[in-house]
């Protein structure tokens, strides 16, 4: 992508609308080779950003989702065991002995998802997203410096794979917890905010083609409002784009009071946040 509005123009068409800052980021990160760190409330749309990119590259998405307790094994590489086993048995079989060079060789190696992003081939590098790093404890952030600094990951048996191309790499954090300033300096950095209710108005009209102009713009509006009260799970795009598709399933063409109430289940996610949307719908 030559500029930061054919940025815009790409992710547009691929159904994901974009601020300047955002474009620019993007653009930054592609033309620069370097990851780009996504943070924001849950529900701006990380996670849809690179899905989108992805789209909008024409490449494949490669997804590794964090949470605590993720290993080295289940997110850079692992060995077959089972294939390993069955080697030896075979070998046994014929009255042989394997080696540990025999066995600790790429035929018995498993990709996982970065590593599966750096041996990549085609005409086009993969887009990897390394989703909610938040949630993965401390010790896996340092596993991710070799491959977010060099594009490369080693394999003790095998030596050091890097990428013929660098992965398009997108990191999202909630931030449930602080990042390592080593992570936070391998990559640009931007903070997606809600969008205003004009662009959220168009973003759910693209997901709910079948509801009407005046209701999406009427919870649209409503639900920015409604972020300003004291809850425990702010209502973020999903959340409203759920809301007016429960909406316009059950009729609705416009908002009213008891339509809201029996939907409300699609944006408030505690018995608290139900309470206190409940009390702000019912109040003019």
């Amino acid at each position: 992508m030559n500029d930061p509005l054919e940025v815009s123009r790409r992710l547009d068409a691929a159904d994901y609308l974009v601020d300047d800052g955002l474009a620019m980021a993007v653009f930054l990160s592609l033309r620069l080779g370097k990851p780009l760190l996504l943070e924001g409330e849950p529900g701006v749309g990380k996670t849809a950003a690179a899905k989108a990119l992805a789209l909008a590259l024409d490449t494949p998405l490669i997804r590794l989702q964090c949470y605590e307790g993720l290993t080295a094994g289940e997110a850079l590489y692992e060995w077959n065991y089972q294939r390993q086993l069955l080697a030896i048995r075979l070998a046994e079989a014929r009255h042989e002995r394997l080696a540990d060079d025999d066995l600790f060789t790429a035929e018995f190696l498993q990709e996982r998802p970065i590593l599966k992003a750096v041996r990549h081939r085609g005409p086009t590098p993969p887009v990897l997203l390394i989703d909610e790093i938040d949630r993965a404890d401390d010790e896996f952030e340092a596993l991710l410096l070799e491959f977010l600094g060099e594009a490369s990951v080693t394999v003790p048996e095998l030596g050091t794979f890097t990428a013929a191309r660098p992965p398009v790499v997108v990191l999202t954090s909630n931030r449930s917890r602080e990042l390592h300033d080593a992570l936070r300096r391998r990559c640009l950095y931007h903070w997606i905010e809600f969008p205003s209710p004009a662009r959220a108005a168009e973003i759910v009209r693209r997901a709910v083609p079948g509801a009407t102009h005046p209701l999406i713009a009427s919870a649209t509006e409503l639900i920015g409002r409604i972020r300003k009260l004291e809850l425990d799970k702010a209502p973020g795009l999903a959340e409203t784009i759920d809301w007016v598709s429960a909406l316009a399933a059950i009729g609705a063409t416009e908002l009213a009071p008891a339509d809201m109430l029996s939907t409300i289940g699609t944006i408030a996610k505690t018995p608290d946040d139900r309470l206190v949307i409940a009390v702000a719908l019912e109040t003019p």
